[in-house]
């Protein structure tokens, strides 16, 4: 097990300061989108949990949704929940206010409180599989870990 890239070396040390025992691990595959993690895995993609950060217009701040693989993130929906419209949030943005990159959004490890929705159909699976702030690095994770990791509300985001 050689060493972890710093980003995702960063993701590792906040799970363990959160008390959690999940260990990163790099593959040799990109896992940049749901559809590479689950092959580079040998899962399905809707264990994927993937993150994804928007650009609330109202108050500039970022919202991370983290969502099954398989599901397109309904954004008119979230938006009337929220009372906010939901914008596109670029790479400059995400590495500003995540310090990861797009592709290795991680949900846990922030430099700033994010507030999180988690997806509701990530409670099929006993065993998710989330980004670890690099584009091939991952970790292991239940439903219920997810929630106490984030303190995110479980919501439909379809």
């Amino acid at each position: 097990m050689g060493s972890l890239k710093e980003s995702a070396q960063k993701v590792q040390n906040k799970l363990i300061e959160l008390g959690y025992t999940n260990t990163v691990v790099e593959l040799p595959d990109s896992t940049r989108t749901a559809q590479e993690a689950a092959e580079a895995i040998g899962c399905e993609v809707a264990q994927i949990a993937k993150s994804i950060i928007f650009r609330l217009k109202g108050s500039d701040k970022p919202l991370l949704v983290v969502a099954s693989g398989i599901n397109r993130i309904n954004e008119k929906q979230l938006a009337k929940q929220l009372d906010d419209k939901l914008g596109k949030a670029d790479a400059d943005f995400v590495r500003e206010r995540t310090g990861f990159v797009i592709g290795g959004v991680a949900p846990v490890g922030y430099s700033e409180s994010i507030m999180t929705l988690i997806d509701e159909d990530l409670f099929q699976y006993n065993v998710l599989w989330a980004a670890a702030g690099h584009p091939k690095a991952v970790f292991q994770l239940t439903p219920e870990e997810l929630v106490q990791m984030t303190k995110g509300q479980v919501v439909s985001v379809k």
